[in-house]
């Protein structure tokens, strides 16, 4: 089959490489869509991935087309979009229900050959049916959903709260569409992409600006500030955004490399929680059901679905910020 390579840091290729066969519980998927993330431009890096070469791809849907032999819960011709995360189930971790920590985490598309290609093995664990009024296509957009999903649990949000994202690409746009389904006050969005600033608008955003000091700000701060970047100067100023009593999220994965400076007697002073969220944790299901309802338009989310011999240029469009999810559909044909 065809698929995309990262066969170096800072080098990516499309190959031919062998077909997967499902092991006794798993299955194999051809892939209709695979998104584009950070965590790829990461494993691109010569970051996250343990080994290379590697097939990338987490984020993605697709038809069964092959099921192992203990395989019962599902048939050739289901359609599913796939939870990459693969624990161990065995070490502390897992054994206290915080399997996204897992010791040994390994998941799709960063340890194990991933879904810009062809065809994708996958644990039937994994896998979530679709219901019929879902696009197949679509569906790749669960997975960073049930992230987005996973940092809300994090948060723990109130009703009426005021929200500040800092990113208006795929995450921030989904932080800023939970935030407004559970009851967000306001929600304000920062980014200095003004075609990604449209879209908050465009999604319903209380406002949205180039830098927070053009924002009116809540008599009383912020509740809750939410990094999608994970850039380091977006970090800095957004951890001086929160109100007192508020909540900091980390939900941008940042370079190994980046810090930011805190202020411990503030933090102290003004109660304020500085937390994290780590991919996906019991939240796959409850994203495909969000999903299902329309939480998200995948036409507003999706600017870009591209044949599988362009995975090399998506991923530098992605380096470089243009368009919003960009998509990988190896069923397109090239131009």
């Amino acid at each position: 089959m065809k698929a995309a390579v990262i066969t170096q840091p800072g080098s990516v290729e499309l190959a031919t490489v062998d077909d997967p066969a499902p092991g006794p519980r798993e299955v194999v998927v051809e892939v209709a869509a695979t998104g584009i993330c950070g965590t790829d431009l990461h494993i691109l890096q010569g970051e996250f991935a343990p080994k290379l070469p590697i097939v990338p791809g987490h984020e993605f849907a697709g038809e069964v087309v092959a099921v192992g032999t203990g395989v019962t819960e599902l048939a050739v011709g289901a359609r599913v979009a796939v939870d990459p995360s693969l624990y161990c189930f065995e070490w502390h971790y897992c054994r206290i229900g915080h399997n996204n920590l897992c010791e040994r985490w390994a998941a799709i598309g960063v340890t194990h050959p991933g879904a810009a290609a062809e065809f994708v093995a996958a644990p039937v664990a994994n896998c979530t049916v679709l219901p019929d009024g879902v696009r197949t296509e679509d569906a790749a957009l669960i997975e960073p959903l049930s992230c987005a999903v996973r940092g809300y649990d994090v948060l723990r949000s109130r009703l009426a709260s005021r929200v500040l994202v800092y990113g208006a690409g795929t995450m921030g746009l989904m932080m800023l569409q939970l935030a407004k389904a559970t009851g967000a006050a306001s929600v304000d969005v920062v980014d200095i992409n003004a075609e990604r600033l449209d879209t908050a608008r465009q999604l319903g955003c209380s406002a949205g600006a180039t830098s927070a000091d053009e924002l009116d700000r809540p008599k009383y701060g912020w509740d809750l500030v939410v990094d999608a970047t994970g850039n380091a100067q977006a970090i800095q100023d957004a951890l001086g955004r929160v109100g007192k009593g508020g909540t900091y999220l980390q939900f941008g994965v940042a370079d190994y490399a980046t810090r930011a400076t805190i202020e411990p007697y503030k933090i102290y002073n003004q109660e304020i929680t500085i937390t994290g969220s780590m991919a996906v944790l019991h939240s796959f299901e409850r994203a495909a059901d969000l999903f299902a309802t329309g939480v998200i338009d995948p036409d507003v989310f999706i600017s870009d679905r591209l044949p599988l011999a362009a995975f090399p240029d998506a991923i530098a469009r992605f380096q470089a910020g243009i368009g919003r999810k960009i998509q990988i559909q190896p069923g397109l044909a090239s131009a």
